[in-house]
């Protein structure tokens, strides 16, 4: 393969890669606001904020893609040009390169953590509340009778009640930068 051939197709693998882990961020956004807020579900996600989100992932990923295709490629090479793989692969462009490219690796995975992480957070945040929402939903409403009780049914109550609306503020504020510095702090 060609140096601009393996060029574009590392670009494309991580393009592609990480378009799909935004959108099923926006995904699990809008099954969320679908499932545990369906009043507001017209007003937080008409099709114009849909194609926003839509958006935004893919112009993320094709940023990303960018830059992390041209931090790898502007590694000068000095043991050849010749691949032990049949795809260009990170791992054996970076054996290629001449230069100590240590702090560049750890920065490439510094920030992909940071994105794959805070996607991951985010995913899984957004399907515990549609499971715990839909969970004590399922649970108040279908139990058999012979397992209902007054004291069962105020817990049930209040889970399904108060529990999801409780933890939306603190889930929310996450995004406010002056309480994940206090956060920081206090770790």
């Amino acid at each position: 393969i060609s140096y601009p051939g393996c060029a574009a197709q590392l670009f494309m693998l991580v393009f592609l890669v990480v378009a799909e882990y935004f959108l099923l961020t926006v995904m699990a956004y809008d099954r969320y606001v679908a499932i545990c807020r369906p009043l507001h579900y017209g007003t937080l996600l008409g099709s114009r904020a849909c194609v926003h989100m839509a958006a935004a992932a893919w112009g993320s990923a094709f940023l990303y893609a960018v830059l992390h295709t041209a931090n790898i490629f502007s590694l000068p090479l000095g043991k050849g040009n010749a691949l032990e793989q049949f795809f260009c692969e990170i791992p054996q462009i970076l054996k290629l390169a001449c230069s100590d490219s240590y702090l560049r690796e750890v920065g490439l995975l510094v920030v992909s953590a940071c994105l794959g992480l805070g996607c991951f957070v985010f995913i899984v945040v957004s399907y515990v509340q549609i499971s715990l929402f839909l969970s004590t939903g399922i649970f108040a409403y279908l139990k058999p009778p012979s397992i209902s009780s007054p004291v069962l049914n105020l817990v049930v109550s209040f889970l399904y009640s108060v529990v999801p609306p409780a933890v939306n503020p603190l889930i929310y504020s996450m995004r406010n930068q002056e309480l994940k510095d206090a956060l920081k702090k206090l770790i």
